[in-house]
């Protein structure tokens, strides 16, 4: 498929390692966290990507076997008019998939990336004001009971149609919201995640900053 794009187009098509892609994803969210650590989650549709930040530090990164089109493949219902899958179920088989796997449990707080701001706000998520840290970009967190309750009234009190009407311009965007709420979810209750910042930024924010 590579070579047939890259003869076809006046374009350079590459695939990244995973190791490129946890590297950008640090460069993206190269900050001063106010001293605070910070466990940052970025999905794909088969790994999730983690990055940790202590203060201003890129201290670990790990990626975990799991993506939204594992959820997606496994929960035929999830994206019916409102969903036929549980919250529940879903989370309890992101645990199963991530039996033996450990994370630290003293995070100050976790960046959920990739358009999450943008939804969190479009689905009336209860945000508050980021009072952990000022980087002049992420202004909202919402905490880990609010995000479960917002999680479940996008599951089962929002319709698809009316989702999709949230994002007129990139509506099958919203066709991976619901199973990519849960892979996350299963992480802050694992790293006893008490806050949760959402993020519009992602991989092409960390290639233009190693560009700078």
């Amino acid at each position: 498929m590579v070579k047939i794009f890259n003869d076809q187009f006046d374009l350079y098509f590459h695939i990244i390692s995973h190791g490129i892609e946890a590297y950008y994803l640090g460069a993206a969210m190269q900050n001063d966290y106010n001293g605070k650590k910070v466990l940052i989650i970025n999905m794909g549709g088969k790994t999730t990507e983690l990055v940790t930040f202590l203060g201003n530090k890129l201290i670990d990164t790990k990626k975990i076997q799991v993506g939204v089109a594992d959820l997606l493949n496994e929960f035929a219902l999830v994206n019916n008019a409102c969903s036929g899958n549980t919250v529940e179920e879903m989370d309890l088989f992101v645990q199963k998939r991530l039996e033996g796997f450990v994370l630290d449990t003293d995070y100050d707080c976790a960046i959920f990336t990739g358009g999450e701001e943008r939804f969190e706000l479009l689905t009336d998520f209860n945000l508050v004001e980021n009072t952990l840290f000022n980087d002049g970009i992420h202004k909202y967190m919402v905490s880990l009971e609010d995000y479960i309750s917002g999680t479940k009234k996008v599951f089962y009190d929002m319709t698809m149609e009316e989702l999709y009407k949230l994002m007129p311009l990139n509506p099958k965007w919203m066709d991976g919201a619901r199973s990519g709420a849960i892979i996350p979810l299963t992480l802050f209750k694992m790293a006893g995640i008490k806050w949760i910042i959402p993020s519009d930024l992602n991989l092409i924010n960390g290639v233009i900053n190693d560009l700078k």
